[in-house]
């Protein structure tokens, strides 16, 4: 069906949003009315380079040479392959176009974080290779109501449960309303929303959304999925967050990212027919663990990201790999070899899902291309172990992401010069907020 096509079948539609990724994974786009939808399918549509680099609370990056020093210029923005998409959080009928950002003449603009993945998938491609991941998304569900954060009351029994719910039924069972929705809903977006589960935090969940071998379709899964479940909460009178960390006495949120290669022929080139898997996964491991202090900032891209990582809390905080294991940050699952992969468990549920995948599959592309072996896969606790750390504070992972040569391979330079100038900016303003008033900008944005 073609763009104009969905239009047209949808007549209840009145209004679009088109919306491109910002470095910090936000929405940023424009309403238009249907009736002038063919232009933008057919045209794109305009907005300057500079809102693809605005801080958390969507500012100017103050010595930004996108704004000032160039004029403040525009990019072209043109609907990417995804098409329209309903909106089911909205009251009004409305779809959203997902789109990305170009320069005048054609080429892609580096500084787009889903251009950036697509590059790192171009090195795939060029071997013959194809990328297949999954992501598991963790999220709570929140009243904010109040100055204190807290579960919602159930819309079943009347009453909050102030308890950890691991793995519960009943807590699942508690919001059926809300989940029976937004599976609804994300079969409406075509997002591949899989298995639920409760979680460990108060009134935290995860959902996994299917594997996928195409990993900008995941991406934007992701990235949809977390617009979706953020609006189909506020709808039911609750906040939901990815923010890594809201509470501080239970453990915070993460996105684990599971990721097989295919050759040419479809098969698996992490399979060896038994459990230790292959010299190419052997390499894939080393290149995530070489890249993962440069990578930090990318995994933990926020101020609220770093109370996540703290010893015993489920955050990796050691470089390390291993078999079944869940302590390391690199884990390889058990089960079928046919089915061998790599898990990525760095990352927090407040990331943008563009770059998080750029950062891990590039890593990944770059032991395979380097032929590296990893240090030998641990075992037992990588919390009493002694590891090199991925850095546990926003300005060295600010500092170790700017001069990193393993992040030099996976992101094109401009867009390293962005992100960083990004996160110093909000290093620099964050200093002067409560902890409180940094929950109140992270619970709705990340």
């Amino acid at each position: 069906m073609t763009m104009n096509n969905w239009l047209r079948k949808n007549p209840q539609v009145r209004t679009i949003r088109v919306a491109a990724a910002d470095l910090n994974g936000q929405a940023r786009g424009k309403r238009i009315p249907t009736r002038f939808a063919d232009k933008v399918v057919t045209e794109g549509t305009r907005f300057p380079m500079s809102v693809l680099n605005l801080d958390i609370w969507g500012e100017d990056i103050d010595d930004s040479p996108l704004v000032f020093d160039s004029g403040d210029r525009d990019g072209v923005l043109r609907p990417t392959e995804r098409g329209f998409l309903p909106m089911p959080w909205l009251d009004a009928p409305s779809a959203l176009l997902p789109i990305w950002m170009f320069h005048e003449d054609g080429r892609p603009y580096a500084g787009d974080p889903r251009h950036a993945l697509r590059t790192v998938l171009d090195r795939y491609k060029a071997r013959d290779l194809t990328p297949v991941c999954a992501v598991e998304l963790e999220f709570f569900l929140i009243d904010d109501s109040g100055r204190k954060l807290q579960v919602p009351i159930s819309p079943r029994s009347g009453k909050r449960r102030k308890a950890a719910e691991t793995l519960s039924i009943r807590a699942l069972d508690q919001f059926d309303i809300f989940f029976t929705d937004l599976y609804e809903a994300c079969e409406e977006m075509d997002i591949p929303a899989d298995t639920a589960i409760s979680e460990a935090g108060l009134g935290q969940f995860e959902i996994n959304l299917m594997h996928c071998d195409d990993a900008l379709r995941m991406a934007d899964d992701a990235w949809l999925f977390k617009m979706l479940v953020k609006g189909l909460a506020r709808k039911h009178g609750f906040a939901a967050s990815f923010m890594a960390k809201p509470y501080e006495d239970y453990s915070g949120s993460g996105l684990h990212t599971h990721f097989s290669v295919l050759d040419a022929n479809g098969d698996n080139v992490f399979d060896d027919g038994g459990e230790a898997g292959t010299d190419i996964m052997r390499h894939a491991v080393a290149g995530c663990l070489a890249a993962m202090p440069g990578s930090a900032l990318v995994f933990c891209p926020h101020a609220n990201s770093f109370d996540r990582m703290v010893p015993g809390a489920h955050a990796p905080i050691g470089i390390s790999w291993a078999y079944e294991n869940r302590t390391s940050a690199i884990r390889i699952p058990s089960g079928s070899h046919k089915a061998r992969r790599i898990e990525h468990r760095v990352s927090g549920g407040d990331v943008n899902p563009y770059l998080m995948l750029a950062a891990v599959l590039g890593a990944a592309m770059n032991g395979i291309e380097d032929g590296i072996e990893p240090p030998a896969p641990i075992t037992g606790n990588a919390y009493a172990a002694k590891l090199p750390q991925i850095p546990t504070d926003w300005l060295s992972a600010i500092d170790t992401f700017e001069h990193d040569p393993h992040i030099a391979r996976i992101f094109p330079p401009e867009l390293i010069r962005n992100f960083v100038l990004t996160k110093r900016q909000e290093l620099h303003y964050m200093q002067e907020l409560t902890q409180q008033e940094q929950v109140e900008i992270y619970l709705d944005t990340v």
